[in-house]
């Protein structure tokens, strides 16, 4: 039997197994053990706190796991997650909930780590622009501790996200022009894997520039969701804290006139950190939500990094030319009301249709966010067979029995 055909025998027996155990209710043995680990007060099974760990910002209706813990440090992970797969019980990581995609939604009940307590910065090399954070780091706090050295960390994608928890869903935002994504600013992780046992992507303390050592395991788990590990400590690259700011406004007749522009600014090399696209309809409601008076209409919105005089040379190159739309990010911002049947099924044809436009212009289906419940169709799209099966059988050997936050980027199996 094919090794992908073996998988799916093997994956549909054991999620029956805890299917079955957990309609019974995680019994005394198995809570017991999770408290001996985790010390009791960092254990919990109310629903208040289980429903609030059962849902994230997006629409997606709550599903509570069926049990919360606190572990406090990398070996507890381990223990914990190794009592999991000795179980056969469903692990979702948890970081701060501020995901779009369902991620943390617990389709199939089990133990949801929440990760908030391990909240160290526990080490900071000046000389290397590199830092090593645990997984209950925010991106402010850790903006917050570097200020004084005149580093920062740039990497924003709006709300104030754990930094482990950035990782595994590839965050941007809106610095990706100038600096990147997470994907270009993570040097290592370590991860516990679905057994228990602890990995390091690059090697243990390894905080190199750069590589060529091998299958980049790094990047693997860089937007892996939590399906294939918990990420517990993340060697992050670090840049020098700009010396001036300055911000434009620029307003255009139409979207193209001002994408066209776009192009202009990032054919001419100049090194801008933020480009952002409103269109009309979006400048009027930014007008009446804060009490403004922009123009309505096609709108960017610029930042310029960097010393006092290299800022007037990028101002001046950019007066003369005359989403995160910089990085090729396109946003909508959908209100609907989650209990109407209708609405949700209109809104899930119009992201779908907006997909496979992207698809069509040899984009992608996401450019931050990740894939979670509501782009799996679109990944297979994207991705192709061969790259499923290839991904569904990285999985198979990193994730034998499918635990790691079952249901989420690949179609259930």
């Amino acid at each position: 039997m094919a090794l992908h055909s073996r998988f799916l025998v093997r994956s549909a027996i054991q999620r029956l197994a805890s299917r079955l155990l957990l309609k019974r209710g995680l019994n005394a043995h198995i809570t017991d053990a999770l408290r001996a680990v985790a010390g009791a007060d960092n254990v919990s099974t109310s629903t208040g706190v289980r429903e609030q760990h059962g849902k994230d910002e997006s629409y997606y209706q709550c599903k509570p796991p069926d049990v919360v813990v606190w572990p406090q440090n990398v070996e507890q992970v381990s223990k914990l997650a190794a009592i999991c797969y000795a179980n056969s019980l469903p692990i979702i990581p948890y970081g701060t909930g501020t995901g779009m995609e369902g991620g943390v939604v617990a389709l199939r009940g089990g133990v949801c780590f929440n990760l908030t307590k391990m909240n160290k910065i526990l080490e900071l090399n000046t000389v290397d622009f590199d830092v090593t954070v645990e997984p209950g780091v925010y991106r402010k706090t850790l903006n917050n501790y570097l200020r004084d050295y005149g580093l920062w960390f740039p990497v924003d994608p709006g709300a104030d996200a754990s930094l482990c928890g950035m990782a595994a869903t590839r965050a941007s935002g809106t610095n990706a022009v100038k600096y990147g994504t997470m994907k270009e600013n993570v040097i290592n992780l370590e991860v516990v894997l679905a057994d228990g046992k602890i990995l390091y992507t690059a090697g243990p303390k390894r905080r190199f520039r750069k590589s060529a050592a091998g299958y980049n395991l790094t990047n693997l788990f860089v937007g892996s969701e939590g399906t294939l590990g918990i990420i517990t400590k993340a060697i992050l690259r670090l840049h020098g804290m700009p010396e001036s700011i300055l911000s434009a406004v620029c307003t255009f007749p139409t979207v193209q006139a001002a994408v066209d522009c776009t192009v202009q600014i990032l054919q001419y090399g100049i090194p801008i950190a933020r480009i952002e696209f409103l269109d009309d309809v979006m400048m009027d409601m930014c007008n009446k939500h804060s009490n403004l008076n922009y123009a309505v209409s096609s709108t960017l919105f610029l930042e310029f990094h960097g010393t006092e005089k290299s800022l007037v040379e990028q101002i001046e190159a950019t007066g003369s030319i005359v989403g995160h739309i910089g990085d090729g990010n396109f946003h909508c911002l959908l209100s609907i009301d989650p209990e109407d049947k209708d609405e949700k099924r209109r809104m899930k044809e119009f992201v779908d249709r907006l997909g496979r436009r992207a698809l069509a212009l040899h984009g992608t289906c996401t450019g931050e966010h990740g894939i979670g419940l509501g782009k799996q169709q679109l990944l297979t799209e994207e991705i192709g067979a061969v790259g499923m099966q290839v991904m569904r059988e990285i999985k198979a050997v990193l994730d034998p029995k499918h635990i790691m936050n079952p249901g989420k980027i690949l179609q259930s199996i």
